[in-house]
């Protein structure tokens, strides 16, 4: 498989999927601190596979998608909060985890492909 694109990675896309998803459930939380720091960390994620991407070396790349892997789950950890402090649903939850869980997935999948 050759990616011209950052935008052509499969983990890139879900990402944005995972962000924008984030980014709509909790607009109206008022934890800023909360809502930012999940923000932050879903945003992490893509960018880190662009940025990684785009320094156009498999080293750097592998770098920046252990970024991206570890930020995943920084996601992760703080939809269990959301979740036990009822910022979410139950189903909603498991969805965001279950795409969270993908993307981290895929990221090892990737980086293993680099070594």
């Amino acid at each position: 498989m050759n990616i011209q694109r950052f935008e052509d990675i499969i983990a890139w896309q879900k990402a944005k999927e995972l962000t924008l998803r984030v980014y709509k459930t909790f607009i109206e939380n008022r934890d800023y601190a909360f809502r930012d720091q999940i923000q932050r960390a879903s945003v992490s994620i893509m960018n880190n596979i662009a940025e990684g991407f785009e320094r156009k070396g498999d080293k750097e790349l592998q770098r920046f998608l252990y970024i991206a892997k570890g930020s995943a789950g920084e996601v992760r950890s703080m939809l269990y909060v959301a979740r036990d402090l009822n910022y979410l649903t139950g189903d909603l939850f498991a969805e965001l985890l279950g795409l969270s869980e993908e993307i981290s997935k895929m990221l090892s999948g990737f980086i293993k492909s680099l070594k």
